[in-house]
């Protein structure tokens, strides 16, 4: 098992990098639903992708509020 990065390899703190982490992986779901929404709809299930399409709503509000406070954070 690996020590955690503590900001001593990259020069950017665990929390920090935890919230980059976190808004890389909402955008990168909302893209990939994209895929899903396209599929359910090609299969005519219109519950599924608006399931979906719901999930990428969320996925895409996870990502504006990390971003809103990682610019909080930077800024201080």
């Amino acid at each position: 098992m690996t020590q955690a990065e503590s900001g001593q390899v990259t020069g950017t703190k665990d929390k920090d990098y935890d919230i980059i982490w976190f808004v890389e992986a909402c955008l990168s779901n909302a893209l990939r639903l994209d895929t899903y929404i396209a599929d359910a709809e090609r299969d005519g299930d219109s519950e599924l992708a608006d399931f979906f399409r719901r999930a990428q709503g969320e996925s895409r509000k996870g990502a504006e509020q990390g971003k809103a406070l990682l610019a909080q954070r930077l800024s201080r």
